[in-house]
C-alpha cells in the first residue's frame, strides 16, 4: 500500500467531525423533512463521504490516496461501531448492524459516483429509499435534498486535495 506523499497532513477525525456535523444540520430534519434516526444520520454521513472519497479519487495522484480512503473508511466505521456500544447495542446485534452499514455505504458510494448521470426521478427514488422522511410529513423534501447534493458534490470537487486531507472545509447550503 502506498503511503501518502510526506507533504500530505491527514486528519481523518477532523474531516469525520466535519462530515458529522453536516450530517446533524437541522435543515435536514426541518426543511427536507427528513425522520431524525440513526440510521437517517448515518446514511447522510454515508453520503457526504461519498462525495469527498470521489473528490479524492479523481485526483491526478489517486494512487497516493489508498491510505487516505482506509484510515477515512476505518475512522467512520469505528466511531458508528462506538456510538452503537454506547447507545446499549450487544456485540451480535453491532456485528450485524455494522455489515449491513458497510453494504449501505457501498450502495451510496456508487449512486454517488453517477449523481450526475442520473435523472431527478432516479435520484428521489434513492434518497427515498435511503433515507425516512419524517412521520408527521407525508414525503420528505427530495427535490431540497437533490440540490443540497448537488452543491456539496461541486463544493467537494472545487477543493484542493489537500483541504479534503485535512478536514479544513466548511460548507453552507442555501
Amino acid at each position: 500500500m502506498n503511503n501518502l506523499p510526506s507533504h500530505h497532513k491527514f486528519n481523518e477525525l477532523n474531516l469525520y467531525n466535519n462530515i458529522l456535523s453536516l450530517s446533524r444540520n437541522k435543515l435536514f430534519y426541518t426543511k427536507f423533512a427528513l425522520a431524525d434516526t440513526f440510521q437517517n444520520r448515518i446514511n447522510l454521513i454515508f453520503f457526504h463521504i461519498s462525495f469527498i472519497f470521489i473528490k479524492v479519487n479523481k485526483s491526478e495522484k489517486k494512487n497516493d490516496y489508498k491510505v487516505f480512503h482506509q484510515k477515512l473508511f476505518d475512522t467512520v466505521f469505528n466511531q458508528i461501531e462506538m456510538n452503537m456500544r454506547e447507545l446499549g447495542f450487544g456485540d451480535v446485534t453491532v456485528n450485524k448492524n455494522m455489515k449491513f452499514l458497510v453494504k449501505s455505504f457501498y450502495n451510496i458510494l456508487l449512486f454517488s459516483e453517477k449523481f450526475n448521470d442520473k435523472n431527478n426521478e432516479y435520484k428521489r427514488t434513492f434518497f427515498k429509499e435511503c433515507l425516512k422522511c419524517n412521520i408527521n410529513s407525508k414525503t420528505a423534501n427530495y427535490d431540497n435534498l437533490i440540490a443540497y447534493f448537488r452543491d456539496f458534490q461541486t463544493f467537494c470537487f472545487d477543493l484542493s486535495s489537500d483541504s479534503v486531507l485535512k478536514g479544513e472545509f466548511k460548507f453552507k447550503f442555501n
